[in-house]
């Protein structure tokens, strides 16, 4: 057990009597103060950093561990997370329309099966503020992808207007932009991964910057090949691989109560369909779209699997709760490990 696990992560699960949301927006409120504090920043880096780099779709990263978008929804940390390790960020879900999300509460620790249910509903301060906010800060030393949702109040049938809003804005400070039709939580979104409307989305937004779909582990393998005809078709840079599960298969016998909250479930009951969701995706494709691999990612061996089922990058967040900063770094050299072996 790690120096995190065994004396920071008891702290900050009792933040807030207990409550999730509470520990995470005090976690974010430190990581921006700490965002200020240069000396502080290149500590961490000293203990955190690993270089490994790679190349995906054009873009070349220093390591292939990311923050998965929701850590940091408003870019508020952002000099933060590099310092401890990543390799890139991802920034939002971001909307057109600043939105307050679902009511509270609206997350929730499943401790004994290192997973984490969430129903938030894309809260966050818009695509206006989160460009100014980007505007400010100027360039990170890692790349940084955007996550773009629909507003709640926009009707699915101007769906593509509304992600254009967000993506005209931000495609200036953005390295690649997601494309998120795969959240549970806000209604009818999922329907933007049917042929036809995801043909329609993705051909307004693909151009010059990098443009990545993320999908939901929900869906069959039929519909994971349709998707994938659409992205390959529009050219599409590639594909995100997974989105929080309605699934609440492998709930550990004390979180049995809390199988009923709504809202997609993350961490250790997804490392195995993430896996396969990759490995399909990389099979199906032939390896023409390459795959940030995300889901159930606690250990370093979890991200080694997915690097060698077809994963170019992969990305962090529920791992990062329960395992802090050593896990990025862990999976940082699983990463250059994978890599070794790939080599001819």
């Amino acid at each position: 057990m790690s120096a995190f696990e065994r004396l920071v992560r008891p702290v900050l699960f009792r933040v807030g009597g207990g409550d999730a949301e509470a520990a995470h927006e005090f976690t974010l409120r430190r990581l921006a103060a700490l965002s200020g504090r240069q000396r502080s920043l290149a500590l961490l880096r000293r203990r955190y950093a690993v270089s490994a780099p790679v190349e995906a779709f054009g873009v070349r990263f220093p390591n292939p561990v990311g923050l998965a978008a929701g850590m940091d929804k408003n870019g508020v940390a952002l000099p933060a997370w590099p310092a401890l390790g990543f390799g890139f960020v991802e920034v939002g879900t971001v909307t057109a329309h600043a939105q307050p999300g679902n009511d509270r509460p609206r997350l929730f620790r499943l401790r004994d099966s290192e997973a984490i249910i969430n129903r938030m509903g894309f809260n966050n301060a818009g695509a206006a503020a989160l460009a100014q906010r980007l505007a400010a800060l100027g360039p990170l030393p890692v790349p940084l992808g955007i996550s773009l949702g629909k507003s709640k109040v926009t009707p699915l049938d101007e769906a593509v207007d509304d992600y254009l809003t967000s993506y005209n804005l931000l495609r200036p400070y953005a390295d690649y932009i997601a494309v998120n039709v795969s959240s549970p939580n806000t209604p009818g979104l999922r329907a933007l991964q049917d042929r036809s409307a995801l043909a329609a989305l993705l051909g307004a937004l693909v151009g010059k910057t990098p443009v990545l779909v993320k999908i939901a582990p929900d869906l069959s393998e039929s519909a994971i090949s349709e998707v994938l005809e659409v992205c390959l078709a529009t050219g599409t840079a590639g594909v995100i691989a997974t989105n929080t599960t309605l699934a609440r298969d492998g709930l550990a016998a004390a979180d049995q109560a809390r199988a009923g909250e709504a809202g997609g479930l993350s961490g250790r009951p997804l490392t195995e369909r993430s896996r396969k969701i990759v490995e399909f995706v990389h099979t199906e494709t032939g390896g023409a779209l390459p795959i940030i691999g995300v889901g159930g990612i606690l250990e370093p061996d979890d991200a080694a699997r997915l690097f060698d089922a077809g994963a170019s990058l992969v990305q962090l967040y529920t791992g990062f709760v329960y395992r802090g900063p050593g896990l990025v770094r862990a999976a940082a050299r699983a990463a250059a490990t994978a890599a070794e072996r790939a080599r001819p």
